[in-house]
């Protein structure tokens, strides 16, 4: 075996000893030499041939077409036919077709039915609720959570009958609607129980358990004992006892309004019948169904779905109670599509109408707020009913000032600034329904209205809100005048203020009247006496401020809210506002420069205390810092605030900070430090980075980040003084030398220190610092015994095996160039590696330290060249120190000859361990670096190669593309002249398929 012809053995296998004689000493120095590269013909020959290609007609979506040629021996052989490919869809989209185009064309359908068609234009010219309207749904919450109380509630619970027992199929019609309506008298005759003493918690189950029966009844087919849960609920928007929760007792009840409302119009709708005049365009419409259901016509449904729809109405009717009835019709408000084409707006105007008969004003606002948003629903084009809800609220205003509310508000202990805040939800809904998409006319309508009624401040604040800002801001003006002739008792002044405000910080008042608004307001905000008010209040303003003026002005913002928030620490429980002062400065002001120059904006950042806050403020600054400074900057002013508040973030850091947050930070402080330049001032540079790592020592990224930055600044001064290597450049390199060298011993990472370790002495390397080179690769060295075996990535242990090898491939790529040291001997780094490799624990049944073996022998092969394949200018490697000195050549060999002894051992050990999958890889491995860097004239190394190969192939398990591929590359190396030994060796090389 060839195993056994080439074995040697050494005490130590990578050491230098005094060669012993063996008696095939002469055999292993044929076999270890290194064939005389030449790498600029090499390079010469790898580059790709350039041809010209003709994109005059060519596109990538244009459709292909194919050329069928005869085939040979048929009599047309020398005509062709062509024919076109399966269409392709992308290119097909080049011609204004598409697949659903096609299928439509392809499938001409009938003319729609006359009422259908009707149906869509007259849906099409509708005006539809886009998404720039709030829904609903988005002010439920806020209203659940804003208006509560602790007081007692009550709710009437519906206990069942025997009489809702459906009547059997035989009864007569008249019977049935008899049986009914006594149903529905039970309500009145006590089948309910009053539940006393209820917690508002306990009221929400409450109602929770009454939507759920609802639900429970209608699946049952128990729709009359479903419609008395309904009445039920509704009779308790009748009762203002307990009048701070009615606006969220309101959401509740018309949430199950609301199902009861989808399940009647969901049980029509699935009664009605299209009326088609044939079962094919029955077909046609199936894909209309989803805009059949908006669009229909009334005389598109038949007389069951009718008859039914009319049904439920006689019931409604029969309601009593003015309010339930309301209710109960408005939840079925759209069903009235089923009975006329203009079912809805009668329904609408009468129901209007109807809620004039409401004494209680609170009762009445709330019933108009479901009205109109039933409507936007149904029927958004219909701006008359809404118009005339909104009036009439107006014309019923003067009811809170009437005895009977009076009189209510002092039983409850009510003041009139609480009570009219009960009014903001319904009103502020009314006119966002009003005021969507309606003309600029409307808002004059609107304040004229207003100034009849005293410029209430309520209906004010509610304009305000609801209409465009734009319309809003060019008025901002009127607006002040009318609040300054509010009476500020029922509802304060600064409250209009910040509704102005808010429409002022989304679209721009008149230039010229800037200023003085800005005054007017702040000379309002400003005597606001509860902190809290106040900051609600300027925080708003502030956006205003910075949008319009300088930083003279919102200095003068920062110091009034200093002076406010500080007494009594009132910042402490302001933190949010605060917050959001930050962030409206922020986008403003992208020059820090000016930023930090304001005399107020640190100690206003002084007020945030709390230590989760005040990182968050600071993560906001530095993020806005990142994002939008375009050059590194030098100012003193920005450094020293800048670092301040990255030195806040870093000393948040404890044992419980997460590792995501870490990142997070270290991102943040990084993206500072990579914006900080002191142009060639490359000692200032280096000050700045000795400092940041005192002061953010404990977040690794950023040390990294710092060594980078140091050796970095090293390449920088080399550039800079374009290869003039002065005393003062030297001395200033290895001060950055020592900077990494004192530095990464510190870092946790192992491989983050390997990896710096080796940046380091590269960089040093580069610029000439041999001594300091030396001592990073050497440490380098000497730290590979302390790689673990498993390291964690990601929160999962892997396997370190492949990091190391990477590593490890990396340094002899430097090693190349590393000249020897002279008083360590011939390639004392070399062999320092492979001990260290050959000693390391590596893990059971692995390949990685032979795979590490036969990667060093490339770099012998280049070592041994007359001239080396790269060089760092103005370093002499050892091919200059040595110059092909034999001795240096036979060490060379010497130490080639031991790798290959240790691959030829392992590839033996793994024939016998039944690892033959592993040694027909390794043995390929060792092949192809026979095959680039060999001598294979030499007829024993030819010999060792072609052995390799067979044992590669010999269980079938190398892959047959790339034994192909290597096969190919060989022929074409030996059609060169210098080469053409190698014809010889691939008849030799045979493919084997697997056994």
């Amino acid at each position: 075996m060839v195993f056994i012809l080439y074995k040697l053995y050494f005490l130590s296998p990578f050491t230098n000893p005094t060669p012993k004689p063996t008696p095939h000493r002469k055999i292993s120095a044929f076999l270890q030499h290194s064939r005389a590269r030449k790498y600029e013909g090499e390079l010469q020959m790898c580059r790709l041939e350039v041809s010209a290609v003709d994109f005059s007609d060519y596109h990538p979506l244009k459709a292909i077409t194919v050329h069928l040629h005869g085939r040979k021996g048929s009599t047309s052989s020398s005509s062709s036919s062509s024919s076109s490919v399966a269409p392709d869809p992308l290119s097909s989209m080049l011609d204004g077709t598409d697949p659903l185009s096609l299928f439509a064309a392809a499938s001409e359908t009938p003319t729609l039915p006359h009422s259908i068609s009707l149906g869509r234009k007259r849906r099409e010219k509708e005006e539809e609720v886009g998404s720039d309207f709030e829904p609903w749904s988005s002010k439920r919450g806020e209203i659940l959570s804003r208006f509560t109380t602790t007081e007692k509630l009550s709710i009437n619970l519906f206990m069942g009958s025997d009489k809702s027992k459906a009547s059997s199929p035989s009864s007569a019609v008249s019977e049935k609607v008899r049986t009914r309506l006594e149903e529905l008298d039970d309500l009145e005759e006590g089948s309910q129980r009053e539940l006393l003493n209820l917690s508002q918690q306990d009221y929400v189950n409450r109602i929770e358990e009454l939507n759920q029966s609802l639900k429970e009844a209608w699946g049952s087919d128990q729709k009359v004992k479903a419609l008395k849960i309904v009445i039920q609920c509704s009779k308790l928007l009748s009762d203002t006892s307990v009048i701070q929760f009615y606006p969220s007792k309101f959401v509740l009840i018309t949430d199950i309004l609301d199902t009861f409302g989808g399940l009647v119009y969901d049980r029509i709708w699935s009664m009605c019948h299209i009326l088609l005049p044939s079962l094919w365009h029955f077909l046609k419409l199936i894909s209309s169904l989803m805009w059949f259901s908006e669009s229909f016509s009334a005389d598109d449904v038949n007389d069951t779905a009718k008859e039914t729809c009319l049904n439920w109405f006689f019931k409604i009717a029969s309601i009593r109670e003015l309010v339930p009835r309301l209710y109960v019709e408005a939840a079925l408000l759209k069903c009235n599509r089923f009975l006329t084409n203009s079912g809805i707006q009668e329904t609408l105007q009468r129901l209007t109408a109807m809620i004039r008969g409401i004494g209680d004003p609170l009762v009445a606002v709330y019933t108009r707020a479901y009205l109109c948003r039933v409507g936007m629903e149904v029927a958004p084009h219909l701006k008359d009913s809404l118009n005339k809800n909104f009036f009439d609220l107006l014309a019923s205003f003067r009811q809170i000032h009437g005895e009977s509310v009076q009189n209510q508000l002092a039983q409850q202990r009510v003041e009139i600034p609480i009570y009219l805040t009960l009014y903001s939800p319904a009103i502020h809904w009314i006119l966002q329904c009003v005021a969507y998409r309606a003309p600029e006319v409307l808002l004059t309508e609107m304040m004229d209205r207003c100034k009849k009624l005293g410029n209430n401040a309520l209906l004010l604040n509610s304009v305000m809100w609801a209409f465009r800002a734009e319309f809003v801001a060019m008025r901002a003006t009127d607006f002040i005048g009318m609040i300054k002739d509010c009476d500020e008792a029922g509802f304060p002044k600064h409250l209009l203020f910040a509704s102005l405000g808010r429409s002022l910080s989304c679209a721009d008042p008149p230039e010229s009247e800037r200023l003085s608004i800005l005054n007017e307001a702040w000379k309002v905000v400003t005597k606001v006496r509860s902190p809290r008010d106040y900051i609600n209040c300027a925080e708003i303003w502030v956006e205003f401020t910075c949008r319009h003026f300088t930083k003279r002005e919102v200095n003068t913002v920062l110091a009034d809210i200093i002076k406010h928030m500080t007494p009594d620490r009132a910042f402490e429980d302001a933190y949010p506002q605060l917050q959001s002062v930050i962030k409206k400065i922020l986008p403003h002001f992208h020059d820090f420069s000016v930023l930090f120059s304001m005399e107020k904006f640190l100690p206003f950042l002084d007020m945030f205390q709390k230590d989760s806050v005040r990182v968050e403020v600071c993560k906001s600054i530095m993020e806005v810092f990142i994002k939008h400074q375009q050059e590194a900057t030098r100012d003193p002013v920005i450094l020293n605030a800048l670092l301040h508040i990255c030195k806040t973030m870093h000393d948040s850091v404890n044992a419980l900070t997460l590792d995501d947050e870490k990142r997070s930070l270290s991102l943040l402080i990084n993206g500072f430090i990579r914006m900080v330049s002191f142009g060639r001032d490359f000692e200032q540079q280096l000050s700045f980075c000795v400092e940041a790592r005192a002061t953010f020592c404990n977040l690794e990224p950023v040390i990294i980040h710092l060594i980078h930055t140091v050796n970095q600044l090293a390449m920088e001064t080399r550039c800079v003084m374009k290869g003039n290597h002065s005393r003062k450049t030297a001395a200033f390199v290895r001060a950055c030398a020592a900077y990494s060298f004192i530095t990464i011993p510190s870092l946790t990472s192992i491989f983050s220190r390997l990896n710096l370790y080796l940046l380091s002495g590269q960089v040093a390397l580069a610029n000439q610092c041999l001594s300091q080179a030396d001592a990073f690769l050497k440490a380098a060295v000497s730290l590979l015994p302390e790689v673990p075996r498993t390291i964690s990535i990601e929160g999962k242990q892997r396997s370190s095996e492949p990091f190391l090898l990477d590593f490890i491939n990396n340094f002899l790529s430097t090693l190349l160039v590393v000249p020897d040291h002279p008083e360590q001997g011939v390639l004392y780094l070399v062999r320092g590696l492979l001990n260290m490799v050959q000693d390391y624990t590596w893990e059971d049944n692995s390949d990685a330290k032979i795979r590490v073996y036969i990667s060093a022998l490339p770099l012998l092969a280049a070592m041994s060249q007359e001239s080396y394949l790269y060089t760092i200018p103005k370093v002499d490697s050892n091919e200059t120190l040595y110059g092909g000195d034999p001795k240096f050549i036979a060490e060379i060999n010497k130490l080639c000859e031991t790798l290959i002894a240790q691959v030829l051992d392992h590839l033996k050990g793994l024939g016998r361990d039944e690892g033959v999958r592993r040694q027909g890889s390794l043995a390929f491995s060792l092949f192809g670096c026979l095959l680039a860097h060999g001598d294979l004239r030499n007829n024993k190394l030819n010999q060792l190669a072609v052995n390799l190969w067979n044992l590669s192939h010999k269980h079938g398990f190398c892959d047959t593309r790339t034994s192909v591929r290597t096969l190919e590359y060989i022929k074409h190396q030996a059609q060169q002249a210098d080469l053409s030994h190698l014809s010889d060796m691939t008849a030799r090389l045979s493919l084997q398929s697997r056994a």
